[in-house]
């Protein structure tokens, strides 16, 4: 009989294995709780939620720890506030600030014990003149680690999860598509089971008409304008507002190839970036404040000052389903920022002389077939994939192999030493496969005395940014963010 080296531990020493044995089930059962909060600015309202998540080595006793985030409870959530602005061009930052204030202060919450999260600025405010201003100083405000972010596509994808869509899909094995329907975007993701397929983003909203409570016009979308004939100070009753509601209607059904495109310039004003793939076989669920009013609206036309009454008994009767009742609706995007946003970097990392946190990191990413150029080759191409960089430090994205060698892993190591060495700052490396301890150590040997930081199990996209919290888990996990800036 084959002898392994913990059989031969328990022939020779029993308590020794026992306790050898216990310490590696304490491992792998092991958790960690971290504080999350998400907070989302959207074209109507402001909210806010507090939340913990725990993190477990999913991985058995004897194998690479396998850290994962294995729940999530919201601890709180805020009021719904409507969002505070200057003008029709400009948010109210010190409103915002003081709406912040008094939910963490509501919470009991102490900003310096977040953790992670996500402060998200969605639909129309993401357009307002201060936008990144009021994002990056309300990023700091709430929390040393909080990303902030505005992106059609993460926003997409965070209010999926937060309505349950993710789910959904992975319960049942099948397609959904989630359209978060707020006050001036609809963002639209489609999860297979479980899995974020497809993103996309609509200009329909419930407040591209603003309205005072007698029907009198305050604001119209530039957007709409050229499709309605209402202006500012026009007194426009229910009906008078039909043909925008159905217009609005009407290419929601376009985008997702439920009707026919009538006019494809019509239809290309209300997208933003592209249309949202075909679906074929899925189901879905509406979230965001527009879907609370698919079931259920008040009587009042104008009940909250805009189309959004309207909209939502539309889209109710709209040829679009079939519909599954998403978890959350109003609160999905904000759920899904402080629950939802934070992953973990692989079952190995590497660090040294890292000052944690690292925020807005730019990904400068090497194609699959340049990780298998001779070293100086390799070295030439980095030097030029970061060279784009150079003001700053850039996180060097690769996909790397599960099962390099050591003749395979010196070779890659020597060209990303030649190409990284020289540059202002910290060594920053994230390589999808699970190899990051021992590339980072490769590195290490080849960049003495220089921080470095190499992440795995991560895949970042070219254009994309990272934001890497402290470690936990006895230093074995970095909680990592990864996400789009757009304005």
């Amino acid at each position: 009989m084959v002898q392994t080296p913990f059989i031969n531990l328990l022939c020779q020493d029993r308590d020794k294995f026992i306790r050898l044995f216990h310490q590696l089930l304490q491992r792998a059962v092991s958790a960690e709780t971290l504080l999350s909060v998400g907070i989302d600015l959207g074209t109507t309202t402001t909210q806010l939620v507090f939340s913990r998540l725990t993190v477990r080595n999913e991985g058995s006793a004897f194998s690479v720890p396998n850290y994962t985030v294995a729940a999530r409870e919201v601890l709180r959530r805020s009021a719904v506030h409507f969002t505070p602005l200057r003008s029709e061009r400009e948010l109210d930052a010190e409103a915002i600030a003081r709406i912040v204030d008094a939910e963490y202060a509501a919470a009991g919450i102490d900003r310096r014990a977040v953790q992670t999260g996500a402060v998200i600025i969605t639909g129309e405010t993401a357009r307002r003149e201060n936008a990144r201003a009021v994002l990056e100083a309300l990023s700091g405000y709430a929390g040393d680690f909080v990303v902030a972010t505005a992106g059609p596509a993460l926003e997409s994808a965070l209010a999926g999860r937060g309505a349950g869509a993710a789910d959904y899909a992975q319960a049942h094995a099948c397609t959904v598509v989630n359209l978060d329907i707020g006050g001036g975007t609809t963002n639209i993701a489609r999860f297979t089971n479980g899995a974020l397929t497809d993103t996309a983003c609509l200009n329909v909203g419930g407040r591209l008409v603003k309205l005072e409570p007698d029907g009198r016009v305050t604001y119209v979308s530039p957007v709409l304008r050229p499709f309605v004939p209402y202006a500012p100070g026009d007194r426009l009753t229910p009906q008078d507002l039909a043909p925008a509601v159905a217009l609005l209607t009407e290419i929601l059904e376009e985008a997702l190839g439920f009707r026919p495109v009538s006019d494809p310039a019509r239809l290309r004003r209300f997208v933003t970036d592209r249309l949202p793939g075909p679906a074929p076989g899925a189901v879905y669920s509406f979230s965001g404040g527009v879907a609370d009013l698919m079931d259920g609206a008040p009587r009042d036309p104008f009940a909250y000052g805009d189309l959004g009454v309207l909209l939502g008994r539309a889209v109710a009767k709209s040829a679009v389903g079939p519909r599954i009742p998403a978890r959350e609706t109003i609160r999905a995007t904000v759920i899904g920022a402080g629950c939802h946003a934070t992953e973990l970097s692989g079952s190995t990392v590497y660090f040294d002389r890292i000052a944690f946190p690292l925020k807005n990191l730019p990904v400068a990413a090497l194609m699959p077939e340049e990780e298998h150029l001779p070293p100086a080759e390799l070295a030439e191409t980095v030097r030029a994939r970061l060279a784009v960089f150079a003001d700053g430090p850039a996180v060097l994205a690769l996909q790397g192999r599960r099962d390099l060698h050591f003749a395979a892993l010196s070779a890659l190591a020597d060209g990303l030493a030649g190409g990284l060495r020289g540059r202002d700052g910290p060594v920053l490396v994230a390589v999808a496969a699970d190899v990051g301890k021992a590339l980072g150590q490769a590195l290490a040997v080849r960049l003495p005395g220089v921080p470095l930081l190499c992440l795995d199990g991560v895949q970042l996209p070219p254009g994309s940014y990272l934001d890497v919290a402290a470690p936990i888990a006895n230093g074995q996990v970095l909680p990592v963010v990864i996400k789009t800036l757009v304005f």
